[in-house]
């Protein structure tokens, strides 16, 4: 599991809106059973969004939305192969997490 990595929703529910979470945990804590990741949306299921804290992403050439104020911890055995990895856009999701933490 890396940083930036995309993985399919576990819910099967819920992955109507929410097909992706990407995982935002750094690379240097090793063994713990759970991952930090953030809620990706379709582009068209959040229609509410704030500057800089729900920014857009491309996942295998489909625009989705960062819900960052959900973010939450996920066991890492929910978490299957990664579909992708986000890490050339970086910048946009650093954004978001700022955004939310006050780090700008």
């Amino acid at each position: 599991m890396a940083r930036f990595d995309v993985y399919a929703n576990p819910d099967t529910e819920e992955r109507k809106h929410v097909p992706y979470l990407l995982d935002v945990q750094n690379d240097y804590l090793h063994g713990l059973d759970t991952r930090v990741v953030i809620p990706l949306w379709n582009a068209s299921a959040l229609p509410l969004r704030a500057k800089g804290l729900n920014g857009e992403l491309d996942v295998a050439g489909k625009t989705v939305v960062m819900e960052t104020a959900a973010i939450g911890a996920i066991p890492t055995g929910e978490l299957r192969r990664p579909v992708g990895n986000l890490a050339h856009q970086q910048l946009t999701i650093q954004d978001a997490l700022d955004s939310l933490f006050g780090s700008y």
